[in-house]
């Protein structure tokens, strides 16, 4: 089951007031960015740049996520580390809303997420 039109919404509008907290300046978002994308139950994070080789390519990496379980109405947390897997965030692995999740990424107490 996927989430109805107004839990969409409310997660994201908490996922874009983050971005717009993290979000570099304009003049510098041609070369980097951040923004989001849904996958199923699951809403990652992303930093946008261009290519470093070819500018007009515009790559979307992934670095932090979280995955809504219906059975325990938890969201579990996911960062990516070096080998490009998604682990577990020890730290804090579940959490109760959208809200708790862009706090613990907005902290990176551990630098998981923004190294």
């Amino acid at each position: 089951m996927t989430f109805n039109d107004l839990e969409r919404r409310r997660i994201e509008n908490a996922v874009n007031a983050f971005l717009d907290r993290k979000r570099p300046p304009p003049h510098v978002r041609a070369q980097l960015d951040f923004g989001f994308k849904w996958s199923g139950q699951s809403v990652e994070l992303l930093e946008i740049r261009p290519l470093w080789n070819n500018p007009a390519v515009i790559r979307e990496q992934p670095f932090a996520k979280a995955t809504y379980v219906m059975k325990t109405g938890m969201w579990k947390i996911f960062c990516q580390r070096a080998d490009l897997k998604w682990h577990t965030y020890q730290p804090a692995p579940e959490v109760k809303t959208m809200e708790e999740f862009l706090a613990i990424v907005e902290k990176d107490e551990y630098a998981c997420f923004f190294g």
